[in-house]
């Protein structure tokens, strides 16, 4: 015990050991030890000599410490000093502290000390799945340095310490839980940790981000305060961008759950934005990257759009732009926060469109776009936020006609308000002002009011500009040409050659005004042509793209500046394998290949900013095809325009048949619901005669009941009077007459319900068979009479309906009379009554037998038309099937020509180059072969000799 009181306090007696004598001691001390208090003591020596004593402490007592990790698990304080003295060891942060003021060397080689005690430490796995261990001790003494000792670890050793905790069982899960502990020591530096574990390892954030750590860490940023929280909101937001950066699973799983409504209360900034902290300002930096990875254009389009959704919904797009509005709101800040509005607003029409309408808080109010376009042809405002303005103005026209047109229109002279600045005259005002960066952000920003939108190609050409008092003024076309030959410095001209090139590109009417003027193809062809230096060649090679797109879109309206003569013009002043040199160097310079990479302009230096990323994307559609026009005979391209015409006739043939389909396809389809509006009609009629048939039933069965009772009524009236007998068997004759009448009628309606289903049947035949045909008009009237013929047998169904009921009626009022005249002492008077009333009864039931004879004259004449219309479906049918044999005849025809005439395309290919092959083995053998040429000069010659001969 002495000797580590000697040790500690410094005081010894004899001569000092050496310090690696006094690691070594206590080594074996706590190698040999048997007592945990001398090995405490020892391990307590080690940790307070590790910093000094670094390289001896890691060679000789790793594997001991390691040991003691292994076999004192019962003593929380020896497991804390061990762990501490591997952490000393291991960590670089202390030398990096020490070593600031001495040379490189020692920097690199105290780096290099801490990943070669990493690499011994890592050699068995079981280590790092020890300390994982060790981690669920709650003990703060061993669980903190535990944290910071894995930490050192994944700075040192990441890949490699990321796959033992990947496959270890729990290993995640339980770093996972430091984020949980109540001391804020231990869960600030588990977010350190976490950062380093999450680095470049995707399935570790998948993870992670399953263990609820998005909820977590929104949790911990609320209570810290948010963007006024401290460098733990720092932590937890670095933390955040790990797990969504680059990991679309993450990014929709936060989506789904709802967090990106949790994060527009970061964005509340008061009006008082004056003093902002540097805390403050970071946090918010972050905020707002944490917002563009999640709308990053490198996402997939799909993730990006419902993202910009929320966004909107949720109303944190109103909210960025509150603050890009604000007034006292750091530089860095404003600049962030306009790539995050640019971002969140790109190729969403929605978002788009809500941009369009937000004004400056100004007097009087002035749209945000203008506003943002006043900063990016200031020269004085800051180069960073510039190219953020030119971005946001870049994403507010990406796949935005409306905002395109809108933009053109303030240009145009009938929308031009003198009292109010636009977005136009800002432009139009950068584009010919004296800073080169000005006269480029207004070209591209012009360009990307014409992207791929051939009506403001078109339109804009009608601009007019005023250069000077007196002059007449000039288009806005023929000012961009001036402005490029005055020679003015490389940055414009590159602008405005791209701007001239988008808007000429696919827009055959912009290059016949471009080269309608004389002075413009020569200036083109002479800047081609001169060999100048490394700069100059970038102009050259956009001159060359330019001269290449009035080539490829030419319509050849002009006669002196056709394809061919343009072509011609080429190769005798400038050559092709020149011209094509010169267009591509485009893609090889340095400039271009980074400016396609992302479509933001980040920029070194202005200097620098030359290429913009849409216009990367022309130069590699178009330099080809350019490349290919210029090489292109005249009879490739009259043969080309040949192919291209029979096709396009084979392709309006094909569309006939198409248009023909469809127009019966339409007629096919409203037949259809004809037939389904007629067949709805028959169920209805169905069942009201169901109906009736089942009232009729009842009917006849309470006749048959009266029947019984008055035959009754009758015997017992016979015995009493005479007289009253034979009016009651006269009413019996009668009424027995009524019955066979009734029953006569009952049949007749049996027979005409019968025969209203056929009737039924032949109509829906009709209708399928007119639906197969286009004959609609005569099918379509017979279909009509047929209708009008099944309202009038409705009508009729309906009357007779009503004269049952009225029978009903009748009936009831006969039994009422027939059980009052049982019990009547007057029975004469009673029969009388009957007598009238069986009277009127066979009145109706000749008005009813009179009704049937019409009924079956009518079933007869609709049975005649039936035939009829039989007989017209036939032939209906037949002419379809002609027409239908006739579209496929002809269809297959047209099938085979377009494979006849590939074939012969391929004949004439390989017999042009057999007689080329031919040509050149006669030549080789020392035959004279006449080529084309050859022969039309010959012919030519000898014309010119028989003219001679004739005039002499």
């Amino acid at each position: 015990m002495n000797f580590f009181r000697g040790v500690i306090s410094g005081q010894a007696a004899g001569p000092q050991p050496s310090g690696a004598e006094t690691i070594q001691k206590l080594c074996d001390r706590v190698a040999s030890s048997t007592l945990l208090e001398d090995r405490r003591d020892a391990v307590r020596a080690l940790k307070s000599l590790s910093k000094k004593y670094r390289m001896e402490v890691g060679t000789q007592a790793m594997d001991h410490l390691i040991n003691i990790l292994q076999t004192d698990r019962s003593d929380s304080e020896i497991l804390g000093y061990a762990l501490d003295t591997l952490y000393n060891v291991i960590c670089n942060d202390e030398e990096e502290e020490q070593d600031e003021s001495e040379d490189e060397n020692a920097q690199k080689q105290a780096d290099d000390l801490g990943l070669q005690f990493t690499d011994t430490f890592v050699q068995d796995p079981e280590h790092v799945t020890l300390l994982l261990t060790l981690l669920e001790e709650f003990d703060f003494h061993v669980r903190w340095p535990g944290v910071k000792l894995l930490t050192a670890l994944l700075k040192n050793q990441g890949p490699q310490i990321q796959g033992i905790i990947l496959v270890s069982p729990m290993g995640v899960s339980r770093l996972m839980d430091l984020l949980a502990d109540s001391r804020e020591v231990i869960r600030n530096d588990g977010l350190l940790l976490l950062q380093q574990l999450t680095k470049g390892n995707a399935a570790i954030q998948k993870i992670v981000a399953f263990e609820n750590a998005f909820e977590r860490l929104l949790d911990i940023i609320t209570e810290e305060g948010s963007s006024d929280g401290g460098i733990v909101v720092e932590d937890c937001l670095l933390l955040l961008l790990n797990l969504l950066k680059n990991n679309s699973s993450n990014q929709n799983f936060f989506k789904e759950g709802s967090y990106i409504q949790r994060m527009k209360p970061w964005f509340e900034v008061g009006d008082d934005n004056s003093g902002w902290s540097a805390q403050k300002v970071t946090n918010l930096h972050l905020m707002l990257q944490l917002v563009r990875v999640m709308v990053s254009p490198v996402n997939s389009p799909g993730a990006t759009a419902s993202c910009q959704k929320s966004m909107f919904q949720c109303g944190l797009l109103q909210q960025l732009c509150t603050i890009l509005m604000a007034t006292g709101v750091p530089a860095d800040i404003l600049t962030e926060t306009i790539n995050t509005v640019s971002e969140v607003i790109r190729g969403s029409q929605v978002n788009q469109d809500y941009f369009a309408s937000v004004n400056a808080p100004s007097n009087p109010p002035r749209p945000a776009i203008v506003v943002l376009l006043m900063s990016m042809v200031n020269e004085r405002q800051p180069f960073v936020l510039r190219c953020a303005v030119l971005y946001c103005f870049q994403c507010f026209l990406y796949k935005n006609q409306k905002g395109q047109g809108e933009i053109v229109a303030t240009l145009l002279p009938s929308t031009i308000d003198a009292n109010s600045i636009s977005a136009g005259q800002l432009l139009c005002g950068g584009l010919f002002s004296a800073d080169s960066l000005s006269n480029w952000c207004a070209a591209v920003a012009l360009a990307h009011a014409l992207q791929d939108n051939l009506t403001q190609k078109e339109q804009l050409l009608r601009v007019q500009l005023a250069t000077s008092l007196g002059k007449p003024p000039v288009s806005l076309l023929q000012q961009c040409t001036n402005i490029l030959s005055q020679g003015s410095k490389v940055q414009t001209r590159v602008g405005l050659l791209m701007l001239l090139c988008t808007w000429i590109s696919n827009c055959p009417i912009a290059v016949t005004h471009f080269l309608h003027n004389q002075e413009n193809v020569p200036f083109l062809t002479a800047q081609i042509s001169e060999n100048l230096g490394e700069d100059e060649r970038l102009v050259q090679g956009l001159c060359a793209l330019l001269l290449g797109i009035c080539i490829y879109y030419n319509d050849n309206s002009l006669e002196n500046y056709t394809k061919e003569k343009l072509k011609q013009l080429i190769e005798k002043r400038i050559g092709k394998e020149n011209f094509v040199e010169k267009l591509c160097f485009i893609t090889k310079h340095e400039l271009y290949s980074r400016a396609a990479q992302k479509p933001q302009p980040v920029f070194p230096s202005p200097e620098q900013m030359l290429f913009d990323h849409e216009f990367t994307k022309l130069v590699k559609e178009l330099e080809g095809v350019i490349t290919k026009a210029v090489h292109k005979s005249s009879e490739e391209e009259k043969k080309e325009e040949e192919v291209k015409k029979t096709l396009e006739q084979h392709d309006n043939i094909v569309t006939q048949y198409k248009e023909l389909i469809r127009e019966q396809d339409a007629q096919l389809q409203e037949l259809k619901e004809q037939v389904t509006s007629m067949t709805s009609q028959n169920e209805q009629l169905q069942a009201t005669i169901t109906q009736q048939q089942s009232q009729i039933q009842q009917h006849k069965d309470q006749y048959n009941i009266l029947k019984l009772k008055l035959a009754k009524e009758n015997q017992g009236q016979s015995n009493s009077q005479g007289d009253g007998s034979q009016v009651n068997g006269l009413q019996t004759e009668e009424l027995t007459q009524l019955r066979e009448e009734v029953e006569e009628l009952r049949k007749q309606h049996s027979l005409l319900q019968t025969q209203l289903g056929d009737k039924d049947a032949l109509i829906s035949s009709l209708k399928s068979g007119a639906a197969q045909t286009a004959e609609g008009p005569a099918g379509g009237s017979d279909n009509t009479e047929l209708l009008q013929e099944l309202e009038a047998l409705r009508s009729q169904v309906q009357s007779q309906s009503t004269e049952i009921g009225q029978l009903k009626m009748e009936r009831q009022d006969l039994l009422r009379r027939a059980e009052v005249g049982s019990s009547d002492t007057l029975p004469s008077s009673d029969s009388s009554l009957d007598a009238a009333k069986m009277a009127e009864l066979e009145s109706r039931l000749g008005a009813q037998t009179s009704e049937m004879e019409r009924l079956k004259a009518e079933v007869k004449n609709l049975s005649e038309s039936r035939a009829e219309l039989e007989k017209r479906l036939d032939s209906t049918t037949s002419t379809v099937a002609i027409l239908q044999t006739e579209k496929e005849k002809l269809q297959t025809d047209v099938q085979e020509s377009k494979k006849e005439q590939d074939d012969l395309l391929m004949l004439l290919a390989d017999q042009d180059q057999k007689i080329t092959s031919l040509k050149k083995r006669l030549k080789e053998l020392g035959e004279t072969v006449e080529d084309e040429d050859d022969l039309d000069t010959r012919d030519q010659t000898d014309d010119d000799d028989e003219e001679d001969e004739d005039e002499d």
